[in-house]
């Protein structure tokens, strides 16, 4: 492996810029506070809205994960991916938006949450930016983009972000590293690759097999030529020069959830959706009190499945749902 250093958001960076919804500390020990300021995006004007059931086992996991044990209240993070779980899959990636639905009920949900020791966060493989831009996500929202190398929240100003600062062989990598992947791509129909600030991705969804195949091996042999890691979702190869994973990144968040929302000696409960092969990871990081959704096919470690972004959305009306009656 070349020594390619890993790098961790610093959490006091992202503990700082993310002030509680309401303006206040929602502390375990004190109680939820009673007063609430409607999040952004709680009063956007969306396609007329009708959840789509939710099958019964779902419905009593999301259940048993709203309840508090012990009538003890517990910092909740639900933190939800972008591509294929919230937005449908498209062929190019700078059209993707929510699902109507999906739009709805994360909206929704953050004003659910607002004065509660429950946070919302979207965890994407796209750029912070990117994914700011195309999810438009409430005020409150925990961001983290590029697989956990980066790090925001969303105020009332608009997105607080951490830099990203590489090291110099870091920055020399992903020259070499974008390089390799313009030479995987050429000459072949389809395929193209996306730079991001310490990545770059190989998308292969409009080309045929045969260069998909062909691609893929190219950029397999660029990473392993820089010592770095190739990670395969659904029509992408992704080739990082800052080491971390969606389920460290959840980790990492789970502990400034706690210290946020005023539970720092208990352990913070997760929800997570997700749909790809990256999103294993965070399932991978779930333990007791926590629930994991794989959206669509596919094995997964996940425990509960919903179909699409709608049967997403579902569940997370019934979690705003519930959460509501519980506060009312």
């Amino acid at each position: 492996m070349v020594g390619v250093v890993p790098r961790r958001p610093h959490r006091d960076a992202v503990s700082r810029a993310a002030p509680p919804p309401g303006g206040r500390r929602a502390g375990c020990a004190a109680g939820r506070p009673r007063g609430r300021r409607p999040a952004r995006g709680a009063g956007r004007v969306t396609a007329t809205h009708h959840p789509a059931p939710v099958p019964e086992p779902v419905a009593d996991a999301v259940r048993a994960f709203a309840a508090d044990a012990d009538g003890a209240p517990a910092a909740r993070l639900v933190a939800l991916d972008f591509d294929g779980t919230l937005s449908p899959l498209v062929d190019d990636p700078l059209t993707a938006r929510m699902a109507p639905s999906a739009r709805a009920a994360v909206d929704r949900l953050a004003a659910a949450l607002v004065g509660t020791t429950t946070r919302l966060a979207l965890v994407s493989g796209r750029n912070l930016a990117d994914l700011a831009e195309r999810s438009e996500p409430p005020v409150g929202t925990y961001l983290v983009g590029s697989h956990g190398a980066e790090t925001g929240h969303v105020t009332e100003d608009g997105l607080d972000a951490v830099p990203l600062d590489l090291t110099p062989e870091q920055a020399d990598h992903l020259a070499a590293l974008r390089a390799g992947m313009a030479d995987a791509v050429a000459g072949r129909e389809g395929a193209w690759v996306q730079e991001k600030p310490s990545a770059a991705v190989l998308h292969t969804r409009l080309a045929s097999a045969a260069d998909t195949q062909a691609a893929e091996d190219l950029a397999d042999a660029v990473a392993e030529r820089l010592g770095l890691h190739a990670m395969h979702g659904k029509d992408v190869v992704e080739v990082a020069v800052v080491e971390t994973s969606k389920g460290e990144a959840v980790d990492r968040l789970r502990d400034v959830v706690g210290q946020d929302a005023g539970c720092p000696d208990a352990r913070t409960r997760v929800l997570y959706a997700g749909d790809d092969t990256t999103d294993e990871t965070a399932f991978a990081v779930l333990g007791p009190g926590d629930l994991g959704v794989k959206v669509g096919d596919g094995d997964t470690l996940a425990e509960q499945r919903v179909p699409d972004a709608d049967g997403l959305a579902a569940v997370l009306d019934l979690l705003a749902d519930l959460l509501e009656r519980r506060e009312g």
